[in-house]
């Protein structure tokens, strides 16, 4: 039996280095693993309860919760955007922890990674990922940890894939994930 992973990527710029983070994440699932990137993310509606009623919510929300609740781990990449998480993947992260008590994070393994142009490569907004996913129902794998400084020179013009160091941690951060499924926290 495959694990599935659903990455959701903070940014939705088409050359976005966290997308591409993603991307590479997908090539280097190890054997028994398959990393699915969610597409879809700028659909979806801001989280407001008055629409997210049974049998009229709004379908690319639906469509993350489908996706999600097939899926066995998280795999969350964040830019930073002024200091803090990007507003679509807190708001993905609203809409999979509704309705409250029913989170379809239901303490599946969760990691948050990425990159960023500045020196520290986004840390403050992935520890900020972590704590809304973990609030939301996630069981963040706290220890695994990958932020990449630099991004718009590191990968200028190279894909993070191409870049062997990046690739490295890149799988051992998937296969790590994929280690966490079905372990009790």
């Amino acid at each position: 039996m495959s694990v599935r992973i659903l990455a959701l990527v903070g940014s939705l710029r088409a050359g976005s280095h966290n997308r591409q983070l993603a991307e590479a994440a997908v090539k280097l699932a190890p054997e028994g693993a398959e990393v699915e990137v969610f597409e879809g993310l700028a659909d979806i509606p801001f989280y407001n309860e008055d629409i997210d009623v049974e049998g009229s919510v709004p379908a690319p929300a639906a469509k993350l919760r489908e996706a999600a609740q097939a899926a066995d781990a998280f795999l969350l990449f964040s830019p930073e955007y002024n200091g803090t998480i990007p507003a679509v993947l807190k708001n993905a992260i609203d809409w999979l922890s509704r309705p409250y008590g029913a989170s379809t994070f239901g303490g599946k393994p969760v990691a948050v990674i990425g990159t960023a142009y500045g020196q520290y490569g986004g840390v403050w907004a992935q520890d900020e990922t972590r704590k809304a996913v973990g609030i939301a129902g996630g069981k963040v794998i706290e220890d695994i940890k990958l932020s990449i400084p630099g991004s718009v020179v590191r990968f200028a013009e190279t894909h993070p894939f191409d870049d062997a160091e990046v690739a490295a941690q890149l799988t051992e951060v998937v296969a790590r994930l994929h280690g966490n499924v079905g372990v009790a926290a």
